[in-house]
C-alpha cells in the first residue's frame, strides 16, 4: 500500500533503487564470467537491492515481493519463443526502467551503459549458447510452482502452480507455422509435401525484435504485467510445501561456501542501504491488503522459505576479511534435529 506516499517520494524511492542496481562497480561483477549462484545468494543480493533507498519492506513483504519477481522471471524465460528472445526480454525490462528515470541524466546513462555491456557481451552468441542459457535458467526455477493470482486469473497458471503452454499465437522468428511435411530424396529435391492440420492457431511473426539500444522489442514479454491496477497475491502449491517440509533433510554441506561467501562480499560491497537520517521517517511498502493480512502471511510462511540473509559488511578490505573470517568460522556440519512439536517462537 503507497496510497500515503507522494510522487517525490516514488521517484526518490525509484532513483535510489536504479543507481544503486546499476552501480558500476555492481554491474562489473556481474558481468565477470562465473558459475550460477545460490537462491540464498541471489535473496541476500535481491534483499540488498529492496533497501538500497529509505524504503522499507517487513519479512512477509520481502518474502512475496522475491516470490512474485522468481515466478514472473520463470514465466517470461518458459515462454520465451526461442532461447535468443532472452535478451529482448532483458531489454524490454531495461527500456520499462529507462522510462521511470527519462527526467534523470546520470541514472539514464548508468543504464545505458549496462545496454551496451549486455549487447557487446551476447549478442554475438550462437544459438546454441542462449539455449545452454536458457536451460541454466529454467533448472534453477524448476521446483519452484508458488501460484501468483495475476497468472491463475489470466489462466496461464494451473491451481498447482505450473505454467500453461500457449498452442496459438506467433511462431519463433525465422521458422514456419507448423502444418507441413516436407520429403526430400538423397539428392536434396523435394519429392512430396503433406499438410497435416494443428490444435493450435499459430501465425508468422511480422518482424523480430529489435537488439540495438533503442527500437521495438516486438516481444510483449518483460514488459510492465501490472500496468492495470489489480490485487496480486502469492500461494504456495501443494508440491512447494512439500519440498519445504523436506528441506533440512535434503540440504547437503556446499563445499564452495566460502567461495560463494567472498563472491558476495565483492558483489554486495558496492550496495550501501540508505537508513533514514535525523529526523527523517523511512518510507513502509506493505504489499498486503492490511497489516493483519501481513502479519498472518509471515506466520504461515514455512521457515525453510523464509530465507535468513546475511549482511556482509565488504566496503573496505579489511573489515571485509574480518566478517567473512567470523561468519566462516561458525559454517558447521550439525547434525538435524527432531522438528518440535511446540508452536512457539525459534
Amino acid at each position: 500500500r503507497v496510497d500515503e506516499w507522494t510522487d517525490v517520494d516514488r521517484k526518490r524511492v525509484m532513483n535510489d533503487i536504479i543507481t544503486t542496481m546499476f552501480n558500476k562497480k555492481f554491474m562489473e561483477e556481474l558481468f565477470k564470467p562465473q558459475e550460477l549462484y545460490s537462491k540464498k545468494a541471489l535473496r541476500t543480493v535481491y534483499d540488498r537491492l529492496a533497501h538500497a533507498s529509505i524504503m522499507r519492506l517487513n519479512q512477509a513483504s520481502m518474502d512475496k515481493l522475491y516470490d512474485l519477481m522468481t515466478m514472473a522471471f520463470k514465466y517470461q524465460v518458459l515462454l520465451c519463443p526461442r532461447p535468443k528472445d532472452i535478451l529482448l526480454v532483458t531489454f524490454n525490462h531495461l527500456d520499462a526502467i529507462k522510462d521511470f528515470i527519462h527526467d534523470s541524466p546520470g541514472i539514464l546513462n548508468q543504464v545505458d551503459e549496462t545496454f551496451r555491456q549486455l549487447i557487446e557481451t551476447y549478442s554475438c552468441l550462437s544459438a546454441g549458447e542462449f539455449q545452454l542459457i536458457r536451460q541454466t535458467l529454467l533448472i534453477f526455477f524448476q521446483d519452484m510452482h508458488i501460484r501468483v493470482s495475476i497468472f491463475l486469473k489470466d489462466k496461464v497458471q494451473n491451481s498447482n502452480g505450473r505454467f500453461v503452454l500457449p498452442i496459438s499465437g506467433p511462431v519463433p522468428w525465422g521458422t514456419e507455422v507448423p502444418g507441413l511435411i516436407r520429403t526430400f530424396n538423397r539428392n536434396g529435391d523435394e519429392v512430396k509435401r503433406t499438410e497435416f492440420i494443428t490444435d493450435g492457431s499459430y501465425v508468422t511473426p511480422q518482424r523480430e525484435g529489435s537488439f540495438d539500444l533503442y527500437g521495438d522489442r516486438v516481444l510483449k514479454l518483460g514488459t510492465n504485467m501490472y500496468s492495470v491496477s489489480r490485487p496480486v497475491e502469492t500461494h504456495m502449491s501443494g508440491s512447494s510445501k512439500n519440498l519445504a517440509s523436506h528441506a533440512k533433510d535434503n540440504i547437503a554441506p556446499n563445499p564452495l561456501a566460502k567461495e560463494e561467501l567472498n563472491f558476495l562480499a565483492r558483489l554486495l560491497g558496492g550496495l550501501e542501504i540508505k537508513k533514514p537520517g535525523g529526523s527523517e521517517t523511512g518510507f513502509r511498502l506493505n504489499l498486503f491488503t492490511t497489516d493483519e493480512e501481513e502479519e498472518h502471511a509471515a506466520l504461515t510462511r514455512p521457515e525453510e522459505l523464509s530465507y535468513k540473509v546475511i549482511n556482509i559488511e565488504a566496503t573496505q578490505e579489511p573489515g571485509r576479511r574480518a566478517e567473512l573470517s567470523r561468519i566462516l568460522g561458525e559454517l558447521e556440519v550439525a547434525e538435524p534435529r527432531p522438528a518440535s512439536s511446540g508452536k512457539g517462537e525459534d
